[in-house]
């Protein structure tokens, strides 16, 4: 596999490659042998979160738990009532439904695998990508 990023004139940078390690963190979870864990310095700071104030805050949180959207059934349906509250003209009112939406979004951030492990009896599929920016690989 190094041969193909030495043929392509692709650099990596050895301080950020990690080959043949026994666990390592990934999107914000401890993966090993053992399974996926969940990262307790993101948990803890994600969890002590206190509820936005104003715009920026709402935007920030939304920032942070967005990047993992993907990985959150009925995302934007949950955060709905907190990107409401971004809309032009709309007074900053925290209600009832934008804490439990807060704390629905925390919840589902700290406590849900965000990535799983492969059903090993089953096949799948490992599909890698690189160009002169950078290296990608899919799982399917």
């Amino acid at each position: 596999m190094l041969q193909h990023y030495k043929d392509a004139h692709l650099v990596l940078n050895w301080e950020t490659c990690h080959f043949m390690v026994k666990e390592g963190i990934v999107l914000g979870h401890k993966v090993s042998s053992a399974g996926l864990e969940v990262d307790k310095a993101k948990i803890n700071v994600i969890s002590k979160l206190p509820p936005p104030t104003n715009i920026k805050g709402i935007r920030s949180f939304l920032g942070h738990a967005g990047f993992y959207r993907r990985f959150i059934k009925d995302f934007s349906k949950i955060a709905r009532p907190l990107t409401k509250l971004l809309e032009k003209d709309i007074p900053f009112k925290f209600e009832d439904e934008c804490q439990k939406a807060f704390e629905l979004l925390k919840e589902k951030l700290t406590c849900a695998p965000v990535i799983v492990s492969p059903n090993w009896n089953l096949s799948f599929e490992l599909m890698c990508d690189a160009s002169n920016l950078a290296v990608g690989a899919v799982l399917g």
